[in-house]
């Protein structure tokens, strides 16, 4: 396996918006020596689903580093003062940060951190001795504590996988290599949410002489909803809320997750618009009617080749009972979200991490609950959805989260903003 590396107080594996964060607050500490592997040749974030003109659907505050520790040298501020663009960038006005704008900051925060290193994949971590001991392609390391943060991976329906690989069936992390030379093909997207938006956007947004005949936008929601980003639903994105949702019975914690799934994905506002304009002048102005079509509130069932080299869609409407709907589409893409990416490498440790549903149990700071040494911890980022909310793989509370492991392995605990104004948990006695 190569070279034994030096003793680590922390190895996180995985280096998206996890633990870049992670990294971030862990530099330039000496006494916490760590390193982040990845095994990708080089930084990306979503590089192929960066739709042009998509923003984040959250503040420029909710970075890396920011909302826990405001003078670090790696917010997005400090990133854009070292860029020569601050003043650029505030007179811009944007409504919210351009995605691609935010990957060329995390990508930035890559390249200033000595402790992030790429072409390295994780093939194993367990426990020896008194030291966790991740086995790598390229050497052994050992550490005191391992963070995991190795992101989500793209998720289809079952009877859809099996379409999946070539140029006319694929995951909307693909779009911007594969959304491709479609003049005049119909086109479907499945999937009701920011990604499914974006992709109908663009495709119903070229120009003249790249536009797809039509476009059906099919989504299981009963409408195209928007994202709820009022201030009281936000409290939801705070940390003592997190907490409070940690101590609720699991059946509870689930419905709470079904039940305000839109604070988390549903539609920013400004792009339900622009997709309301451009139909709008597709139907009214340029005279194409047929190029738009929005279909709701449908659950699609199946997919299956029709000749010549086609797509046929059954769907089953919500309300009406009945026959199948079916959509022909030449192309089609499925914006349907992603999961958990798959932890193989923690194979060794199966039988010693508690589990909770398809997800390991965690505590109070990430750590996974195992029956080993209570001073060495195994921790887990945007893994734990049911246990910790819809917060969990957003990036409101990313920074937040990596400073109570930073915690945790330093032995100390920050200070604590204070609490919402919303009482989350009942209070005793007369109020």
């Amino acid at each position: 396996m190569g070279s034994t590396s030096p003793r680590y107080r922390c190895v996180g594996i995985g280096a998206g918006p996890a633990n870049l964060s992670l990294a971030a607050l862990l530099h330039g500490d000496p006494a916490t020596p760590n390193l982040i592997i990845d095994r990708k040749a080089e930084f990306s974030w979503h590089d192929d689903q960066l739709v042009p003109g998509a923003t984040l659907q959250v503040s420029l505050f909710k970075d890396l580093v920011s909302l826990s520790d405001p003078t670090s040298p790696f917010s997005f501020m400090a990133y854009l003062h070292d860029r020569g663009r601050i003043y650029h960038y505030l007179n811009a006005r944007f409504d919210n940060v351009p995605r691609e704008e935010f990957r060329n900051y995390l990508r930035w925060a890559c390249g200033r951190n000595e402790n992030v290193v790429f072409g390295e994949e994780a093939r194993s971590v367990d426990f020896v001795d008194d030291a966790f001991v991740v086995r790598t392609g390229r050497r052994t390391l050992r550490s005191d504590n391992v963070v995991v943060g190795v992101g989500t991976a793209p998720w289809v329906p079952p009877f859809a996988r099996r379409h999946l690989g070539g140029a006319t069936q694929f995951h909307v992390s693909e779009f911007r290599s594969k959304a491709v030379g479609l003049r005049d093909r119909r086109v479907a997207v499945i999937g009701g949410g920011q990604s499914g938006a974006e992709a109908f956007l663009d495709l119903i947004s070229r120009p003249e002489g790249e536009l797809p005949h039509r476009v059906s936008w099919l989504s299981r929601r009963r409408n195209y909803f928007p994202m709820d980003d009022s201030p009281f639903t936000n409290e939801f994105y705070m940390p003592c809320h997190s907490d409070y949702f940690a101590d609720l019975d699991p059946a509870v914690r689930t419905e709470f997750n079904i039940q305000h799934v839109l604070t988390s994905d549903g539609i920013s506002e400004a792009t339900a618009r622009r997709i309301y304009q451009q139909v709008y002048v597709h139907r009214f102005i340029t005279g194409a009617p047929q190029l738009a079509g929005l279909y709701p509130n449908r659950e699609v069932v199946s997919v299956e080749a029709c000749s010549p080299d086609g797509w046929s869609i059954s769907a089953q409407h919500n309300d009406l009972a009945g026959g199948l709907e079916i959509f022909e589409a030449d192309v089609i893409i499925w914006a349907t979200g992603f999961r958990p990416a798959r932890m193989d490498f923690l194979a060794p440790l199966e039988g010693r991490l508690e589990r909770e549903g398809d997800e390991y149990r965690v505590d109070a700071d990430f750590a996974a609950r195992w029956d080993g040494p209570a001073d060495r911890n195994l921790f887990l980022q945007n893994a734990t959805r049911a246990q910790r909310g819809l917060a969990e793989v957003n990036l409101s509370l990313n920074a937040w989260r990596s400073q109570r492991i930073v915690d945790r392995i330093r032995g100390v605990r920050a200070r604590a903003q204070d609490p919402a104004f919303v009482e989350w948990s009942p209070k005793t006695g007369a109020h």
